[in-house]
């Protein structure tokens, strides 16, 4: 079977009678389903089949109807990458660092709606983050120290880069957001590399200015086939995943590109996606059984 279609789910929310649906689902396409092979018990099952990947998602996504369940599909062979891009807000971390910055400012909901038609593809990237940060001049630069007290950890992020580098695979952050950020979160959970946008500061207090050059989805695009080429790794053995349309050009060129809980445009145009499961998704969708995680 050259193609394995992945269903996953949060913990115990994968009904084991929902794989038979899946192949009836196949079946009835003439992908030749062969028998579930469960990664983990309730939350994740590999089913092999031949034929379209974007016509065995779609069937699965019908046979599933409402259920909490992802359907991810990708090639049989080469199914572990060797390299990993991750954006981070709202993807590794739960928030989105600038807004939660703003909230000092008074700002937050007027920067949260820039941010969020930004990440919905709805305005320049460039231009929204260079007019929010302006918006932050004056700021103290305690703010940044406040939000990162209260910033946390996507779940399933320490297991997916934890897993990923114990197996060999070299693992990027890669954000629009700022490097005070992406620095401590790379610490905190093993990234090998991290790039992103620098907030520039004088007397303790934020410029309301970025540094040149702003790292913009071009930038993660060059990034993700930077890594690669230093790597000697071919695209195909690249991971790419984000949830912005800042992230859309290096999911469409990694060898697995997934949109996690993402933005609609993004969800839309990715080949995969994750809408219900945490960040281990990423693992199972690489053939990992849960058994095979590392702690992070």
């Amino acid at each position: 079977m050259p193609h394995i279609l992945t269903l996953v789910a949060p913990p115990g929310a994968l009904d084991p009678a929902l794989p038979a649906r899946i192949r009836a689902a196949l079946d009835a396409l003439g992908a030749a389903p062969g028998a579930p092979d469960w990664l983990a018990e309730r939350e994740a099952a590999d089913i092999p089949f031949t034929g379209s990947p974007q016509q065995a998602v779609a069937a699965a996504r019908a046979a599933l109807q409402d259920a909490p369940v992802d359907a991810i599909a990708a090639p049989r062979e080469g199914r572990r990458k060797r390299l990993l891009v991750a954006d981070m807000d709202s993807t590794i971390v739960t928030s989105e660092t600038l807004d939660e910055i703003a909230a000092y400012a008074g700002l937050k909901e007027k920067i949260a709606e820039i941010t969020r038609r930004s990440m919905n593809g709805e305005l320049d990237f460039r231009q929204a983050l260079i007019e929010r940060v302006g918006m932050l001049k004056g700021l103290d630069v305690s703010a940044l120290e406040a939000t990162w007290a209260e910033t946390r950890m996507m779940p399933g992020a320490a297991e997916l880069v934890a897993t990923m580098r114990a197996h060999g695979a070299v693992c990027c952050l890669a954000s629009g957001g700022f490097t005070f950020f992406t620095g401590r979160v790379a610490e905190r959970l093993g990234f090998h590399h991290h790039v992103s946008n620098t907030l520039l500061v004088e007397d303790g207090r934020l410029t309301g200015r970025v540094a040149e050059p702003v790292f913009d989805r071009n930038a993660k695009l060059a990034t993700l086939t930077r890594l690669a080429t230093e790597n000697a790794l071919p695209m195909a053995a690249t991971l790419a995943v984000g949830d912005g349309a800042n992230d859309l050009d290096m999911i469409r060129a990694a060898g697995l590109g997934v949109a996690f809980r993402a933005k609609p445009v993004v969800a839309a145009a990715a080949g995969a996606r994750v809408d219900h499961a945490d960040l281990t998704a990423l693992l199972y969708a690489q053939g990992y059984r849960k058994s095979e995680f590392a702690a992070g």
